[in-house]
């Protein structure tokens, strides 16, 4: 069942920071900004709104290769009140480069290092049990290697998560969960994707502990074209008992995935919210 609720303001709370957490942004809706070489104002722009804690991509993605340098990513963060807790890396920097890669997030300050797919064979939305058996597999192993550095790696939601099994009806995503090992890899749940994976509060209550984080953006569940569209606390969304639930659930932090002009309107709700 998708919990939604109107938000008016008489049903805002007045306390900020939801969970009592610093809100956070993903970067990769402001990557153009970094590929020009002003990573220093995006942070103060941030800053200004009122985030403070980012999540960024590796370096081997455009544009991110500027900030290759952790320990200079570091200073400029703390120049400007920043955390980075959590990255996004390409499963395949993580194949190839893994070593590399968490002494950059471990230079940086990263607690947390994920993907945003698995990457598995597809068609048309479907895949195989075998498909999903094998990236997990792979996974748990990455997962493993992430944990004897003391980095916890988790996984997002995309294309494949979202494919239907051939022959067994269900969710790589569901399958996945079960697969995959819980004390190596925690779960980052997307709300954009929602309409397809399912309603947020009922996974957080049935695998606590599970997940560590969260994407927020704003979408109406029973209208898919909404999502990216919407700021959080703009749509029809109960983003009190989602926190609430949230925080039963053991998430560590969360963060804003929206362009800027709906990153700042996500934000001003978020320091709101009574959660």
């Amino acid at each position: 069942m998708i919990h939604m609720v109107s938000n008016s303001g008489s049903e805002q709370g007045k306390f900020a920071t939801p969970l009592g957490m610093p809100i956070g942004s993903q970067t990769y809706p402001h990557r153009q900004r970094i590929m020009n070489g002003d990573f220093a104002g995006l942070c103060k722009d941030l800053a200004a709104i009122g985030v403070r804690d980012l999540e960024l991509c590796d370096p081997s993605r455009p544009g991110y290769e500027r900030l290759g340098d952790g320990k200079q990513v570091k200073n400029v963060l703390d120049d400007h009140g920043l955390t980075c807790s959590s990255g996004h890396f390409t499963l395949d920097v993580l194949r190839t480069r893994q070593q590399e890669m968490i002494a950059w997030a471990k230079e940086i300050g990263m607690t947390q290092m994920g993907t945003s797919t698995l990457n598995g064979q597809m068609l048309g939305g479907v895949t195989t049990m075998d498909a999903v058996k094998r990236a997990a597999d792979e996974y748990n192993k990455i997962a493993a290697e992430a944990s004897r550095a003391d980095i916890q790696q988790f996984l997002h939601d995309e294309e494949f998560e979202m494919a239907t099994i051939e022959g067994d009806g269900r969710l790589a995503y569901t399958v996945l969960l079960d697969l995959l090992d819980p004390g190596l890899v925690k779960m980052q749940f997307q709300m954009s994707a929602m309409a397809t994976i399912g309603d947020p509060i009922i996974y957080f209550n049935q695998y606590p502990g599970r997940f560590t984080s969260m994407h927020v953006q704003g979408v109406n569940p029973d209208d898919p074209s909404t999502a990216w569209r919407l700021a959080v606390g703009q749509d029809r969304l109960n983003w009190a008992e989602i926190f609430k639930a949230a925080k039963a659930g053991g998430l560590k932090n969360y963060f804003v995935e929206l362009n800027w002009d709906l990153t700042k309107k996500s934000v001003a709700y978020l320091k709101t919210l009574n959660a």
